[in-house]
């Protein structure tokens, strides 16, 4: 009985640029417009992508997005979700407002409570498409854990995937990536699964300028959320901003997850007197980016972390494809 559903995209607005990404059932799209929103009040630019100044605020708006995540989102189609307490603009200065009062980090228990187990898998894909009409395409796919649910749909090669996982077997249990839920998210009869895909373009005077999006289960957002601070705020080029350190915090576990790389010495030392404790773990996600300059040129980029490529085609008609990446 399963059906294809059509649904608005999730709208917002970043440093003058729009912002169109995936709705519920996702949980992608308004979580990244409420981070984009709350971030856009402090002067990242002006401290640095990699200062403990900037991550300090960027793990306080992380940890809030991942505990509200947890409440009242699921399908749409079972469940009323209002949109506007996750992205509105009372949200969104509430949630600044705090931040920007976050002297030290703020313990996950004061934000809710909750016990869960870390696990994080990336057996998701995701591909864009710039064209040189201004049209784009942001599309993220995926199978959930490994080779799904193990069978293929008759002999088409198609996997089909095992996202059962994604609902809320029990509300304020784990699921594998950690992440947990409410009643909004429990199983159900005809019901699509709450998930973290944030497939995202920006426009500018309406026009397609930027796609982006990743795997990598519960880290799906907030790489999402860097790839497009790295452009748009710190003025990376796609490449730079795409193989450039991550970090990453939803809410529990207590810790900040940080690549081996990422941070050097001096900011982690900065870091852990604001209170922050660090979970390293190996370079994840396998994002990419396209993005037109301001005289028309389109560049891409994937991930040196994973598979994929970047590539154009260059002199094409109008409606001919000028960037992709699988």
């Amino acid at each position: 009985g399963y059906t294809v559903k059509q649904r608005k995209p999730v709208t917002g607005s970043y440093q003058g640029y729009g912002v169109k990404s995936m709705p519920p059932p996702s949980s992608g799209g308004v979580l990244l417009v409420q981070m984009l929103g709350v971030l856009e009040g402090f002067d990242l630019k002006g401290h640095g992508y990699d200062s403990a100044w900037t991550v300090h605020r960027m793990a306080e708006s992380m940890k809030r997005a991942y505990a509200m995540r947890a409440k009242g989102l699921g399908d749409p189609d079972h469940h009323t979700v209002d949109n506007a307490d996750y992205m509105g603009a009372k949200v969104i200065k509430r949630l600044k407002s705090e931040v920007a009062a976050s002297k030290r980090a703020t313990p996950s228990a004061k934000i809710g409570q909750v016990v869960v187990r870390p696990e994080e898998r990336t057996d998701t894909s995701h591909f864009g498409v710039l064209m040189a009409n201004g049209d784009a395409v942001g599309c993220t796919q995926t199978i959930n854990l490994l080779y799904g649910s193990g069978r293929m749909a008759g002999k088409t090669g198609v996997v089909l995937n095992n996202e059962m996982d994604d609902f809320s077997a029990l509300p304020g249990a784990p699921n594998a990536f950690g992440l947990v839920g409410d009643v909004a998210n429990a199983v159900a009869p005809g019901k699509r699964p709450l998930s973290s895909m944030t497939p995202t373009i920006l426009l500018k005077d309406g026009r397609a300028v930027g796609v982006f999006g990743t795997p990598g289960g519960s880290t799906i957002i907030t790489t999402t959320l860097q790839s497009i601070l790295n452009v748009v705020t710190h003025g990376m080029d796609v490449s730079a901003a795409i193989g450039a350190p991550r970090v990453h915090h939803q809410w529990y576990p207590e810790s900040l997850l940080i690549e081996e790389d990422a941070l050097s010495p001096d900011t982690r030392a900065i870091l852990r007197g604001l209170g922050h404790t660090f979970k390293p773990r190996e370079p994840y996600g396998n994002a990419m980016a396209l993005w037109r300059l301001e005289d028309g040129t389109l560049t891409g980029a994937a991930d040196p972390r994973g598979e994929g490529t970047a590539g154009g085609v260059g002199d094409v008609p109008q409606d001919g494809l000028t960037g992709a990446t699988p």
